[in-house]
């Protein structure tokens, strides 16, 4: 790879880092307003100045528009970083086959030296 190529790399690693780290901060913002907002719905429903339905509504609407951006933020995220997203159960199920692969090959070892 040539000097410029992984200049132009290191630049897009750190430019996908930076939106990354922003996008979070962004998400855990809104979350803590999702909070804020239906602490302030409910006391608006205490005080008669909006009706429970209305406030349920609000909450549930914005809480839809969070986990959209969400997703749109991982997919984007996936596609930025060219990886297929892995899941706990997948690694622990690749980590049980390699341990029974061990184990097989051990096997085929004892069984060779005899």
């Amino acid at each position: 790879m040539t000097a410029e190529k992984e200049e132009k790399s290191k630049v897009r690693g750190s430019l996908y880092e930076a939106t990354r780290t922003l996008l979070l901060a962004a998400i855990g913002a809104a979350s803590l307003a999702q909070d804020e907002l239906s602490a302030f719905m409910d006391r608006l429903v205490e005080r008669g100045e909006m009706a429970e339905a209305d406030a349920r509504k609000l909450v549930r609407e914005v809480m839809e528009r969070r986990e959209k951006i969400e997703r749109e933020r991982r997919q984007q995220e996936q596609k930025a970083s060219g990886t297929v997203p892995i899941t706990r159960a997948d690694i622990e199920a690749l980590a049980a086959r390699i341990a029974e692969l061990s184990r097989q090959i051990e096997e085929l070892k004892k069984a060779s030296e005899k």
